[in-house]
Parts: structure tokens; C-alpha cells; sequence
């Protein structure tokens, strides 16, 4: 391989150089059909792991200046399918023809989330996503209701996708080494489903409720229920005792009200 790329901070670069992790990140991708995404491959540690199973479907997505020439002198072959941008920018719809896709990556950790945000907009055409995110994020994403960790992230990736947090990564795996330690997980988006409500109303009422999460939901969604009349024993709960399924429940009684 030609060369290296210098990590650099202000991107959230922590190349993987463990072999092993990344065999084992490419493997967790299953999806059958469509395309596949992988964001920030660096120096194409896991990317060299991807090739044999996606091929021509695979597409890179990378915003490093330096990383694009490496990554064109090292997998030529790749060149027609390197996207130099900023994936929270790119324009989806004029990817694959509206085909689905899935998604992976060593995620940089400063935009892990707003990677989940964008892939919860294009659901539709999502499959799944496989990520390395910092351990306690990834952690939080899994997190059934009634713990510590489970929040608005939580219950807007939930309600669309089935999680499971697959294993942790040692900081050493990564040059340079974080300063935390990481977790890969695997988000597989729900077949043919919609929520029973309006999804605007939806994310509206989570990010209300859990604002102010330490309060009864009656409390903290008052400014919601000001003017109407919508009662349930739900709003005796606080935000993290309620599944994605009592807020679908929720924002029905708004929507009906």
C-alpha cells in the first residue's frame, strides 16, 4: 500500500488497524441486495474486507482530502465509486436510482449521530447500518426502556430499526487511540413498516418528553396538553419508562384529540 494518511482531529479520525475487528465489522453487514455505503474508510482497512462480498455495489463516501488519493492509488478499481463529500450533506435521492442501500463505518464519533439521524430520514431505502460508535452512544441506541442510558436517540432508532449491540473495541485497535472505548452495532430497519402516527408529531413528543426527563410526562409535555383533553396512565410515567410503542400511543391520543 502506498503511502498513509495523517489522522486528523478535527475529523474525529481514529483509523482501525486491527484485522480482525474489521473482518468481523464487514461480516455483520448481511444485508442480501442493494447497495452498500461505507462512510469515512480512511486508509481502507475495512474497506479491503468489504470488497469481496459487495464488489461493484460497493460505494465510499469520504470527506478527508488526503484519504481520496490514497484510496484511488491503493483500490483503483473503487476510483468511479469514491464520493469526495460530507455524507450529512450528500444528496440521497440521486444515489442508485432510488435502490436501497445499508451503511457502514468506523464512524468519526463527533457526527456518529447525526449519521443515525440522516439514515432515520431516508428509512425507506435503508436496510441496515452497521457502526463502530463510542461505547456508551452505541450502548445508549440498544437500551430498552426503564434504563439509564435509553433516551431520544433510544426511541427514534427503535421505532424503525431492530438493534443489537455486537461487541466492544478496545481503544489500541485505532491510530491514534481514542480516548474512550467503542462498540459496533447493527441497526436492521423493520419490514414494511410505518409508525401508526404522524412522524413529525412522533419525534416532537419524544424530544419533549425527554427534555425534561426527571418529570412526570405531565409536566414535561404541558405545554402539549394546554389545550386539549387527552388523558392516559401514561402521563403518570416519566419519558424512560416508555417504549417506542407508548409514544406511537402517545401521539395518537394528540393526533385524535
Amino acid at each position: 500500500m502506498g503511502n498513509s494518511v495523517r489522522a486528523k482531529k478535527r475529523l474525529g479520525q481514529h483509523f482501525l488497524k486491527d484485522e480482525n475487528i474489521a473482518a468481523k465489522v464487514a461480516e455483520s453487514v448481511t444485508a442480501k441486495s442493494g447497495y452498500l455505503i461505507e462512510i469515512g474508510p480512511g486508509m481502507g482497512a475495512l474497506t479491503k474486507h468489504l470488497i469481496p462480498a459487495w464488489g461493484e455495489k460497493l460505494w465510499l463516501v469520504e470527506i478527508d482530502d488526503e484519504s481520496i488519493p490514497y484510496l484511488k492509488t491503493n483500490y483503483p478499481h473503487l476510483t468511479e465509486r469514491i464520493i469526495h463529500a460530507d455524507f450529512l450533506k450528500l444528496d440521497i435521492d440521486t444515489l442508485f436510482n432510488g435502490e436501497k442501500f445499508s451503511i457502514v463505518g468506523n464512524f468519526p464519533y463527533n457526527i456518529s449521530t447525526q449519521i443515525l439521524f440522516k439514515a432515520i430520514e431516508c428509512r425507506d431505502r435503508v436496510i441496515e447500518v452497521v457502526g463502530m460508535f463510542q461505547k456508551e452512544v452505541g450502548k445508549r441506541i440498544c437500551s430498552p426502556a426503564g434504563n439509564r442510558d435509553y433516551g431520544i436517540l433510544s426511541v427514534l432508532v427503535q421505532a424503525y430499526f431492530d438493534t443489537t449491540y455486537l461487541f466492544d473495541v478496545p481503544p489500541e485497535v485505532f491510530i491514534p487511540p481514542p480516548a474512550v472505548n467503542s462498540g459496533v452495532i447493527k441497526l436492521v430497519r423493520k419490514e414494511n413498516f410505518t409508525l401508526a402516527c404522524n412522524d413529525d408529531l412522533f419525534k416532537k413528543v419524544v424530544k419533549m418528553a425527554f427534555n425534561q426527563r426527571r418529570k412526570k410526562l405531565s409536566n414535561a409535555l404541558s405545554a402539549m396538553l394546554a389545550d386539549k383533553s387527552v388523558k392516559s396512565e401514561l402521563f403518570d410515567k416519566r419519558a424512560e419508562q416508555l417504549s417506542w410503542k407508548d409514544f406511537e400511543r402517545l401521539t395518537q391520543l394528540f393526533e385524535n384529540a
